[in-house]
């Protein structure tokens, strides 16, 4: 089979060749850039070679064509070369990690030191303006700043929190459209990131893209205002999903067939022992908003519907299901609710499982590694049967993974197909 193939058979709920391999095709299931670094020069060699971090919130390392094809990666991610830092994967340049891993990262990716200690980095890389995101010193990770001034609610519009939210260009959908076919011309799997169509993504809401945010940006007053602000959020949100489906249209008419997949949202519902909101409250400010993203594309493409929620979101799942998602991830099985054998038992039928395949909280970072092989097999053989199935980790591969854990998962991948 071809990846391409293989993606589509999983798709079908049917047994694939071997199980469909996913690593870097989202921001929600990539690596950090150490460990790229680190595992590129075991599995392809070059130790002269530097990662690009093409994802700086998360330090998230490219995935050049070599090691894709050294770990038997299937599927291609289709996005915006736009960093959540508002500026573009170009212009690379040299850099130096905290832990001394050296990597390129773009011309706009400007630090300075911060007096707590750490990097501050800044919207579009200006420094002219009150930088948008720290690492701490010796971290590895950067955490958003708040930029929200005091909030008058006679004065608040909608629109403030709506400017990040526009039609796509020209140029930025040729580039969608050209990643995509690259895809199709080398038989690979292929997954959207849809922009705009995250409602209420709490990674999103401090925007720090923006020089100047207005609206609501803290991330507490935003959860407080799905209950206090109820209209407002409302009235955002129904915008941005107007948006949404504008793009949508002309994302479909360019891209067709050479994606397979759309990633629409990356809100999470869930803790890791239940929900953040009730079902009622997913019902009632979420689901109609999904359901009619959903419908779109179900009728205006042949492509499946990908929805990342961390957490214990068993509850939810009726819901996303009905809500026409097609794909979960990332299948955060260590949570309350989220085994994997009741998992593929009561929702196999409905859902791809896309993620989960080994536990990146405890037995992927702490876990020998005939301990990380055992539990990939198993939730290869569990997630997998029958199809419906894509090897992924619980969310990105963090930084200070063990080698030879991920050295023991890939193994593990590779012997579940014999």
């Amino acid at each position: 089979m071809t990846s391409k193939e293989r993606l589509l058979t999983t798709f079908s709920h049917e047994q694939p060749d071997r199980v469909c391999v996913d690593f870097g095709s989202t921001h929600v299931t990539g690596i950090h850039a150490s460990v790229v670094s680190k595992l590129r020069r075991v599995l392809v060699g070059g130790d002269g070679f530097r990662v690009k971090i093409v994802e700086p919130y998360q330090m998230l390392g490219e995935i050049d064509g070599e090691l894709a094809e050294a770990m038997g990666i299937d599927v291609v991610g289709v996005m915006l070369p736009k960093t959540m830092f508002g500026f573009v994967n170009e212009d690379w340049k040299p850099f130096t990690l905290f832990d001394g891993t050296e990597v390129l990262v773009p011309g706009q990716f400007n630090v300075t030191e911060a007096p707590s200690g750490g990097w501050y980095i800044y919207p579009e890389g200006d420094t002219s303006v009150p930088p948008s995101g720290h690492m701490p010193k010796d971290g590895f990770y950067f955490d958003a700043l708040c930029r929200q001034g005091p909030l008058d609610d006679s004065k608040l519009d909608p629109a403030d929190n709506l400017e990040e939210f526009g039609p796509l260009g020209d140029d930025e959908l040729q580039q969608l459209a050209a990643v995509a076919r690259r895809a199709a011309d080398g038989d690979k799997g292929a997954i959207l990131s849809v922009p705009g169509s995250g409602f209420g993504d709490i990674a999103l809401v401090p925007a720090m893209w923006l020089k100047h945010p207005k609206g609501i940006r803290d991330v507490e007053e935003w959860y407080v205002s799905t209950v206090l602000r109820k209209d407002y959020v409302q009235e955002v949100f129904q915008r941005q999903c107007e948006t949404a489906l504008g793009n949508l249209g002309r994302l479909i008419a360019a891209l067709g067939d050479n994606v397979q997949a759309a990633f629409t949202t990356g809100t999470d519902f869930g803790t890791q022992s239940g929900l953040f909101l009730s079902v009622e409250s997913y019902r009632e400010l979420y689901k109609p908003l999904h359901r009619t993203v959903n419908d779109f594309i179900h009728e205006h493409s042949s492509w499946k519907v990908f929805i990342h929620s961390c957490g214990a979101v068993a509850q939810l799942i009726p819901e996303f299901i009905d809500a026409g998602f097609d794909i979960l991830n990332p299948v955060q099985c260590s949570c309350v609710g989220m085994e994997p054998e009741g998992l593929k038992s009561e929702f196999g039928e409905d859902l791809v499982f896309w993620g989960g395949g080994v536990d990146t909280q405890k037995t992927f970072p702490f876990g020998s590694p005939p301990e990380v092989y055992d539990q990939v097999r198993r939730r290869i053989d569990i997630l997998g049967a029958r199809g419906g199935f894509v090897f992924n980790t619980i969310h990105n591969i963090q930084a200070n993974t063990p080698i030879e854990n991920i050295e023991a998962m890939l193994r593990a991948v590779r012997d579940s197909g014999e």
